[in-house]
């Protein structure tokens, strides 16, 4: 039975640690991405340290510079073009360059007379109000993306120091990984087995989610903007990372963007380029997930749609952007807990 004195230092630890966890705060979002980095890049920081045995100071910080120049600026030139190319779509929006109706006002002057009035008794579709109504829609919402853009593109004092704190993080994760690791395990109240498991888990669903999630939904973003781009249609880079970012989400993802406009292209013309676009959609951007996730996931864990999907989804809602990966690593963590407590009790059972 435990002492009074035993359960106050429990309750003062637990005081402490939420106090602790209330000061780093501000920096979650650093830390965060510093612990996914140094779990994506603990293996390249092994063969650096193999090839540099004993310099752990200049293999991590090797490290951090690789990151550097493979992650953080290639980041900010897109980050940079797609401000430029926003700018540019809301621009021809209000100047009317892009009229959002020019299909609709296409597709109705082709059907008969009877079948416009009938549409337009049971939609009570105005375009005019409806081209008003889409472009004070359309413009302050790429007005307010832009802005936001640029000042992450600015390299704000806060987003500096986030960066900042991020690399630096980052090097001593590196660094000290191995140690830290075994600390951790040997704090957690749980058994050493279960323990073991569930960071092994945790480091699969990592990279699981970043090669599997992340890394699938740039190749298909890439994908769609180097075909908008061939198609000679606007904004090619701002089309691509909107599709990055919707293939985040399982099931429709970055379709939700080619079909659109493909189905635009058939009505409003160049018709052969909304066949080419529709069919580029389907057969290469959407089959992408299918061949690249297997080979890139590997003996990640595995989750079905549905809940990528609403992990996702309520991850962006708890966590705003981070919660892109949040929610997936705690799903994967709740499935690994639960598998752990279930094997246990099988076991259990089979002893009895």
């Amino acid at each position: 039975m435990k002492t009074s004195e035993d359960r106050s230092f429990l309750v003062w630890l637990g005081v402490i640690s939420i106090a602790f966890g209330w000061v780093l705060w501000p920096f979650s979002g650093a830390l965060l991405w510093a612990t996914l980095l140094a779990i994506i890049f603990a293996p390249f920081y092994r063969r650096c340290l193999e090839t540099l045995p004993g310099w752990h100071n200049l293999a991590a910080l090797f490290t951090v510079i690789v990151v550097v120049v493979m992650v953080l600026i290639p980041i900010g030139v897109v980050i940079a073009s797609l401000v430029d190319q926003g700018g540019e779509v809301v621009q021809r929006v209000q100047t009317g360059e892009i009229d959002l109706t020019h299909p609709l006002q296409q597709l109705k002057a082709a059907l008969p007379d009877w079948a416009v009035s009938m549409s337009d008794r049971l939609a009570g579709i105005d375009l005019t109000s409806l081209k008003e109504r889409l472009s004070s829609l359309v413009v302050p919402a790429g007005q307010q993306l832009a802005g936001h853009a640029l000042n992450i593109g600015q390299f704000t004092a806060e987003f500096v120091a986030s960066v900042l704190v991020m690399l630096y993080v980052l090097f001593f994760l590196l660094r000290d990984g191995d140690e830290l690791n075994l600390r951790i395990r040997g704090a957690v109240p749980l058994r050493a087995s279960h323990t073991a498991e569930i960071m092994d888990a945790f480091t699969l669903a990592v990279r699981g989610t970043i090669k599997g999630i992340i890394l699938v939904a740039l190749i298909q973003g890439a994908l769609g903007g180097v075909i908008f781009w061939l198609l000679g249609l606007t904004a090619p880079l701002l089309a691509g990372a909107i599709m990055a970012l919707l293939s985040l989400l399982p099931v429709l993802g970055s379709a939700l963007v080619w079909a659109p406009v493909g189905l635009y292209l058939l009505v409003a013309g160049p018709v052969t380029k909304g066949i080419i676009l529709l069919a580029f959609g389907t057969f290469v951007i959407g089959l992408a997930d299918n061949f690249l996730r297997p080979i890139l996931v590997g003996q990640s864990i595995r989750m079905p749609s549905y809940i990528v999907l609403l992990a996702t989804l309520g991850g962006l809602a708890a966590f705003g952007a981070n919660g892109f990966v949040i929610g997936p690593l705690v799903a994967a963590m709740f499935l690994t807990a639960w598998q752990v407590f279930v094997r246990s009790k099988e076991q259990r059972e089979v002893r009895k």
